[in-house]
Parts: C-alpha cells; structure tokens; sequence
C-alpha cells in the first residue's frame, strides 16, 4: 500500500493548495484560460472589450464636442454612444450570464476532484491498512486509535494516514507563510533604513567640505 500512502499525501497537498488560493481564484483563473481558447465566449469578450474602448473614445469626443456650436456632429455621436452602449449591456448580460454557469461547473468539478476524491478513496479502502506497525511496539489501545474505524489492528487506517497528512501540510504552509512575510518584512526594513542611511552619509560629507 506504499503506492496509496503517496497518493493520499499528494492529494491532501493539492486539496490544501486549491483550499488556499480559493474558489474565486481558481474559477477566475480557468475564466481566464477558457476565454483564450476559440470559443464563442471568447469572441464575445474581446468584442465586450472593443466596444469598451470604443466607448471611451466616443465619450472623449462626445466632451469636445460642442453641442450648440456643432449639433450635427454632436447629434451622430451621441447615437453612437447610445448604440454601442446598448451593444455592450447585451454582451455584457450574456457574458455574466455564461460566467455563473462556467463557475457552478468549475465549482463541482473542484469539489468532486478534490473533496469527492478524497471521499471516494477512504470509502474504498476503508478496510486497508495503509502500512503496518512494528507488533507490540505500541499498546493496544494506540493500535486500535490508528486502525479506526476499520482497518485490521495493527494496521494504519487510510482515515488516520490523511488526517496526519492533512495537519502535516497545514504546518508546512504556515510555516513557509510565516517565513515569507517575515523575509518580505525584513526587506521592507532594509529598504526604509537605506535611505536614512545615505541622507547621513551625504549630510557627513557636506560637513567636511
């Protein structure tokens, strides 16, 4: 069962991670990558983003337009505004509406993945030790915690093998998150010192001038 206590580890790592960042995230980021592929979503942002940057432009020129000295002009315009407008609340609607479609479908593809997985596997193996104790090295009341809730005693249970992976890779994250902010909070501290130090430095060299 070596083959299965790897697995379970690697799946607790990417539960953790995909827990981490978020579903928001994780949505936002495969919203992102499906509208790079040639869908019919995908045209209708880049035309969403078009008729942005087409209405910023009309507007631009709508507010250097005068509209008594130049009502023609003013006049064709503003129907243009209106329209592209009109246009991009339509795409816009459509595109919300294919978005909170594509994130329920993320959203169950992410539970089953990852949640529905792990599930899967302790129902499974649930009868399996995941890798045998040492006999008699523990007592018996230690072998039948570890062996919960049915895995042979003497064994260890796939329950309690990913709950130790699960704390194991909580620690490790607020380990590394604490490193990094501290790390990040000792650089800020150089950066501020820095400067302090070359106003001394210049301040000393204009005294001995």
């Amino acid at each position: 069962m070596s083959s299965l206590l790897v697995i379970v580890f690697v799946a607790q790592v990417i539960i953790y991670l995909v827990g981490s960042l978020g579903g928001a995230v994780v949505a936002s980021a495969l919203w992102e990558l499906y509208n790079r592929l040639p869908t019919s979503t995908s045209k209708a942002v880049r035309e969403q983003a078009r008729l942005r940057r087409e209405l910023v432009r009309l507007r631009s020129e709508l507010s250097g337009t005068s509209a008594q000295h130049e009502f023609a002009r003013w006049a064709l315009l503003r129907r243009q505004h209106d329209r592209a407008k009109d246009q991009l609340d339509k795409i816009s609607t459509a595109i919300s509406s294919s978005k909170g479609n594509f994130e329920s479908v993320v959203s169950v593809a992410r539970w089953t993945a990852t949640s529905g997985f792990r599930f899967l596997l302790q129902f499974w193996f649930t009868k399996e030790p995941i890798y045998w104790l040492p006999q008699g090295w523990l007592p018996y009341y230690v072998e039948w915690i570890l062996s919960f809730p049915k895995a042979p005693l003497g064994g260890v249970s796939i329950q309690v093998w990913w709950m130790a992976c699960a704390g194991a890779t909580q620690l490790a994250g607020e380990v590394l998150v604490g490193t990094y902010k501290f790390l990040s909070r000792e650089d800020e501290r150089e950066d501020e010192t820095r400067p302090r130090q070359n106003k001394r430095t210049a301040t000393g060299q204009k005294k001995q001038q």
